[in-house]
């Protein structure tokens, strides 16, 4: 991260020339300027990168999930075409460890269509180069553009960067955060002047009595409708994983992140990650809404030991060097562990499915699933 954030310039004077922008413009012009945003002008993956998600730490975790597809295309009936889609794809690391596992159907493997959502041109280029040699592959840059057809949809760390809306308590009433300039001309935090009328009648009931000075955020509605509407009238499964919580409440989650550590978001707009948690409830509440089945939520570290990656380690471990093993041993740990590091219990896992699907693997039905936190 620089010192120097051209978009940063950039956005000060669309304050003096318009006024205070709400965080989610803020946000948005963070990750998608055309031409400083974060997530269309670099790779931000890996040790050299800002962050580093699942299918980067283990192969485990691709393969897992490559499985968890085969199940449900078994399930359905062994269709003769599934579309297997990935919206944010990083390097490609993932749907490669899939792929490679679905490799074992053979008439599984002859019945896919890979199709990628991606918008940033050096990732496109990375997961062409991660899936050379693979057959129907497709990039676009949104998921309505993924010809109709049985689907299976992975999610993974995308919904947190979409951007999220954020309210303040204040003794009148709610009122829409915004980022705005102090008296040196440095970007800031503050709220709107009117409060937003009626906000109180659509808020969760966790929120409703928090204190002043509360924040709320949240995100629209349309891409968890997007997936849930393509399952539930094409028929197929999304799997949703990303941090969050698995319950609507108060909080400030609005974060960046460069080089590995949290930084200040409104520090250098374009030059960090800026991110929010995923609200889980309200991904629910959407995607029953319009008629989709939701299984879940389950911590990640519980979905993946219920789909066996603790067998699937100790499977690799015992062809393994010393070294290698413990290579794998503690990706086991990051990718399970509830603890200092673990994404075991921070990560959650949320399916969508067509309503014949009365449970997914690694899910349970809807009973087991009700009280995962």
């Amino acid at each position: 991260m620089t010192e120097f954030s051209p978009l940063r310039s950039e956005i000060r004077k669309l304050i003096k020339s318009s006024g205070p922008m709400p965080v989610w413009r803020y946000m948005e012009l963070c990750l998608m300027h055309p031409e400083h945003g974060y997530y269309l002008s670099r790779d931000p993956l890996g040790r050299e990168g800002d962050f580093t998600t699942a299918p980067e730490v283990s192969q485990m975790f691709g393969e897992l999930l490559g499985l968890w597809a085969a199940s449900i295309w078994k399930t359905l009936g062994s269709p003769p075409l599934l579309r297997l889609i990935e919206l944010g794809p990083g390097r490609g690391t993932m749907i490669a460890d899939a792929l490679r596992a679905m490799r074992v159907l053979p008439p599984l493997y002859q019945a896919l269509s890979v199709d990628l959502v991606e918008i940033n041109p050096v990732l496109r280029q990375k997961q062409q180069a991660a899936l050379s040699g693979i057959r129907n592959v497709s990039w676009h840059d949104r998921i309505e553009q993924v010809p109709d057809g049985l689907s299976i949809i992975f999610a993974n760390e995308y919904f947190d960067v979409l951007p999220i809306r954020q309210a303040v308590k204040q003794q009148n009433g709610w009122h829409e955060r915004v980022v705005d300039l102090d008296a040196n001309g440095k970007l800031v935090f503050g709220a709107a002047r009117d409060p937003i009328p009626r906000f109180d009648v659509l808020l969760p009931p966790l929120v409703r009595a928090a204190p002043p000075g509360a924040v709320f955020e949240w995100r629209p509605d349309a891409e968890i409708m997007k997936i849930a509407s393509r399952v539930r009238d094409q028929g197929g499964a999304a799997l949703i994983i990303d941090y969050g919580h698995a319950r609507s409440d108060a909080g400030d989650t609005f974060q960046a992140i460069a080089r590995h550590s949290f930084a200040d978001p409104l520090e250098a707009p374009g030059q960090a990650d800026v991110t929010a948690h995923v609200d889980f409830q309200a991904l629910a509440r959407a995607a029953e809404g319009i008629g989709a089945r939701v299984h879940g939520p389950v911590t990640q570290g519980e979905f993946l030991k219920r789909l066996g990656i603790e067998t699937r380690a100790v499977a690799l471990m015992a062809k393994a060097s010393h070294e290698v093993s413990e290579d794998i041993s503690g990706a086991l740990k990051r990718l399970t562990s509830t603890g200092r590091g673990g994404m075991g219990s921070l990560f959650k896992v949320l399916g969508v499915s067509e309503q014949g699907l009365a449970a997914l693997p690694g899910l349970g039905d809807e009973r087991e699933s009700a009280g995962a936190s």
